[in-house]
């Protein structure tokens, strides 16, 4: 069981640092200025190609609920995230998204009955602690909206999170993926036109190869792991991963784009890696087992899904 868990957690794990490379992909390959754009090349096409793979849309109560998280999980997220980044110092940005382990922490207390240990308090602390040695500096200034921004992406992350433990989706995992994923694309589309324009007509070969990496590993094939690590994981566990995304963007701009890499530093990832073991050591509630859809194997192609209507393209393949 032990090694079961393990496992989990470090192909779950895999998502988050991912994650850390969008910085180095979004300056390096990306035209600049057009963070909301990438958001939506990023989530949409992703969840259309999962949805034409899996043939499978939603059904009743799932097309609002796939709205609803694809809004907190994916658009809402994506969208409080640039706007911090474009407003905040990185550094300021990242360390208060690191509260989002405590947020979820208190969330799961509230609607899944999950206890709220000193422990995960005490990880959720040194977390932050770590996130700000790591990323924060002297220089930074502080802007009310754009910390506002960065708390809410927080918070919203931390809600979609133990919603998506609430709503356990009859679905197969891929379909379940490109749902949010579409969802919370659509959602950036009218966001992305108001505040950033029509998109630009040329590309350039980065351009393509960078969009083409989000798309399909940043969002397509990470989203997919970190919904399967939720489905298997405490919700609290797997917001702790989360914190993997920084230490991952510090060593890549140390190693490929040449950045300084001070002893604090340094310290900083080793308190924030801390605070990830200790907080996936800890013993989940007994009641807290797997759901069953989890365990069960997936339907096969021409089985009905309860929740779930075969796409067009299915009903005519």
């Amino acid at each position: 069981m032990l090694s079961n868990r393990l496992a989990v957690v470090l192909v779950t794990a895999l998502a988050p640092a991912v994650w850390g490379t969008t910085y180095l992909v979004t300056t390096e390959m990306l035209p600049p200025d057009r963070p909301l754009l990438a958001a939506v090349i990023r989530c949409l096409p992703a969840g259309l190609l999962l949805i034409a793979l899996t043939r499978a849309l939603p059904e009743g109560g799932w097309w609002w609920r796939a709205l609803v998280l694809g809004a907190l999980n994916i658009g809402g997220f994506q969208a409080l995230l640039f706007i911090a980044a474009y407003r905040l110092p990185g550094g300021i940005a990242a360390t208060v998204g690191a509260v989002q382990p405590l947020v979820t922490a208190g969330l799961s207390a509230a609607l899944l009955g999950d206890r709220l240990t000193l422990r995960t308090v005490l990880s959720g602390i040194a977390g932050v602690a770590g996130v700000s040695l790591l990323v924060l500096r002297a220089d930074a200034r502080l802007d009310a909206i754009g910390v506002a921004a960065a708390l809410g992406g927080a918070v919203v992350m931390a809600f979609g999170v133990v919603l998506s433990k609430r709503w356990v989706s009859p679905a197969p995992l891929l379909a379940t993926t490109g749902w949010q994923l579409t969802a919370g694309g659509l959602l950036l589309v009218p966001v992305t036109l108001l505040t950033e324009g029509a998109p630009p007509t040329r590309y350039t070969v980065d351009n393509v190869l960078g969009y083409t990496y989000l798309c399909l590993v940043g969002a397509a094939l990470t989203y997919a792991i970190w919904f399967r690590g939720l489905r298997a994981l405490p919700p609290t566990s797997l917001s702790f991963l989360a914190l993997l995304s920084p230490v991952v963007a510090t060593l890549v701009g140390w190693l490929a784009l040449g950045q300084d890499l001070s002893p604090l530093q340094a310290l900083g990832a080793v308190v924030v890696l801390g605070s990830l073991v200790v907080a996936q050591t800890q013993r989940p509630r007994t009641t807290a087992s797997v759901p069953a859809s989890v365990a069960a194997p997936a339907p096969e192609r021409g089985d009905a899904v309860p929740g779930v209507r075969p796409s067009p393209l299915r009903e005519r393949a």
